[in-house]
């Protein structure tokens, strides 16, 4: 096995030629080739004695293949195959041609529920593509003539799948190699996320910045360990977390998978207008769209969209699907920024009734689960950087961290829902990190200890003679943000000698006893707290 002729540094198509040799190889491959061959003229010979060779490659197996070096397989890349040193410059990695090298992992995963058993493709951990500098002064505004759009305005993207069942993470193949460049409408969307962030720094806030605030542009942490990632702020002295611009794992998630694994014919778009989504930002965007039809029933709403009247809860999600002009959540820029559709009914007396759902989880899952330092949280390379054992990050955690909400509201008038707005929303630091996780811990808490069962006959009603089982999980009021509650048709549980209702309705508890399937909701008070004004 040899490497390809030697690339043109000035252009980027004959780069990405060189390049494509990569695809299905692993980094052992590279490795190895490069340390068995005479190197290119311009580089440094080679050794030639095999043992010499031998001992060279196992050492720099050794050196890559720790997983504790960030960047480790991206350095390979550079270094091995490219023969450049690898650097942390603010300009493109082959400067000459203006393309950048990203070597970014991505993931195999089995669906769940509806779509068991179906095999689906995910980013594995954001792109990170420079550090943030809040002390630079003059800040650049301009995102074009950033030193961030230098590093992604065009990128040569190399996706390997990450497979942790492997020996050595060099096993990992790389299976996709390509350029790519943001179009329009990202473009956009990526420069608002921009300017977004640096009026924040310039206006001395940067210990306010969220990931959560951006669409597809976020500012995640960096640094090992808190104190490593502290600054202060050249404006105010306020200590801020060190912070990188990155693409975030939802964006780099639909780039895999429309422009390198499947690239669809043709995909839903919530923009139509590219100019109109430049002078109003992607939430005013669809302000605009929803506004048209605000102070009209769902009844005629349902009339103007060709949607039949059946007063059951999905009518109202499908009212606000065809308001936007989709016809699910799979529009393009949801899945790129991770946004979730809710619709919100408030009832004449200004309450909502209904709590808003998630996916049901494992209790056995849950209990291995621990709630992670946001300077862990946010890190780039989370996944290869959990605790030892069988711990992993909360998925709670990482949901609301990563999704944006729009709530798109109604409320009762008479035997009418009047549609009233929408609202685009995530949740604040302090709300997460905070107050949920108080309540996620409590429960984490008990299910790990073990749940405890209050068996009471019914003395009365159609039930009577039939046994109720209490247990000590929280209640929604012992927090105000989040509950648990069943997720599934009927009851089910099977502990000593009691067995009652189908399995499929529940599932096991860490000590071997089993109960209702549960899931997380967000309180229906908490919900109507974050709304605006007018939309109450």
């Amino acid at each position: 096995m040899s490497f390809p002729e030697p690339y043109n540094p000035e252009s980027a198509q004959d780069i990405l030629r060189y390049a494509r040799w990569l695809i299905g190889k692993t980094f052992y491959d590279v490795l190895e080739t490069d340390l068995r061959e005479p190197k290119p003229q311009n580089i440094v010979s080679g050794y030639t004695l095999p043992e010499e060779q031998s001992s060279i490659l196992q050492d720099s197996a050794i050196e890559y293949g720790n997983v504790q070096r960030k960047g480790g397989l991206g350095n390979l890349i550079e270094e091995h195959f490219f023969h450049y040193d690898a650097n942390s410059n603010s300009e493109a990695d082959f400067s000459l041609a203006g393309l950048e090298l990203k070597v970014t992992p991505y993931e195999e995963r089995t669906g769940r529920g509806k779509n068991a058993g179906v095999k689906y493709y995910v980013a594995g951990e954001r792109l990170v593509l420079t550090m943030i500098d809040y002390n630079h002064r003059p800040i650049e505004f301009d995102f074009l003539k950033s030193h961030v759009w230098e590093k992604c305005r065009q990128m040569l993207l190399v996706y390997y799948l990450r497979n942790k069942e492997l020996r050595s993470n060099l096993d990992y193949r790389i299976n996709y190699v390509d350029i790519f460049t943001p179009n329009e409408k990202d473009r956009i969307i990526i420069m608002q996320d921009y300017r977004l962030i640096m009026d924040k720094i310039a206006s001395g806030k940067a210990h306010e910045i969220s990931e959560s605030d951006t669409m597809y542009l976020g500012a995640c942490t960096k640094g090992s360990t808190a104190a490593r990632s502290i600054v202060l702020q050249i404006e105010n002295n306020i200590p801020a977390q060190k912070r990188a611009f990155c693409f975030k794992t939802s964006y780099m998630t639909t780039v895999l998978n429309d422009y390198f694994i499947n690239a669809p014919e043709e995909q839903e778009s919530v923009v139509s207008d590219a100019d109109l989504l430049a002078q109003l930002g992607f939430e005013g965007y669809l302000q605009t769209k929803v506004n048209k039809y605000i102070g009209k029933s769902d009844r005629e709403l349902c009339d103007l969209l060709g949607i039949e009247y059946s007063g059951n809860k999905a009518q109202w999600i499908n009212i606000a699907f065809a308001i936007l002009g989709v016809k699910s959540n799979k529009a393009e820029e949801f899945q790129k920024a991770n946004i979730v559709i809710k619709a919100t009914r408030i009832e004449e007396d200004g309450d909502i009734t209904e709590n808003t759902s998630f996916p049901p989880f494992k209790f056995k899952d849950l209990a291995q689960e621990q709630w992670i330092d946001s300077d862990e949280a946010d890190d780039e390379e989370m996944p290869s950087t959990y605790p030892a054992g069988d711990v992993k990050p909360s998925a709670l955690q990482a949901y609301f961290a990563s999704t944006k909400f729009l709530f798109v509201v109604f409320k009762k008038h008479g035997e009418d829902y009047i549609l009233k707005g929408c609202q685009l929303w995530n949740m604040p630091y302090k709300d997460l990190n905070i107050t949920v996780r108080n309540g996620w811990e409590q429960i984490r808490d008990i299910i790990s200890d073990g749940v405890e069962f209050n068996m009471l006959t019914v003395r009365s009603g159609k039930r009577a003679g039939k046994i109720n089982v209490k247990n000590n999980l929280p209640k929604k009021d012992d927090n105000p943000i989040i509950h648990i509650r069943p997720h599934a048709k009927k009851a089910y549980y099977k502990f000593d000698d009691y067995e009652d209702g189908n399995p499929a309705d529940g599932n096991e508890l860490p000590d071997g006893r089993w109960m209702t399937t549960q899931c997380f909701w967000l309180n229906n008070t908490y919900v109507k707290s974050i709304l605006r004004d007018d939309l109450k």
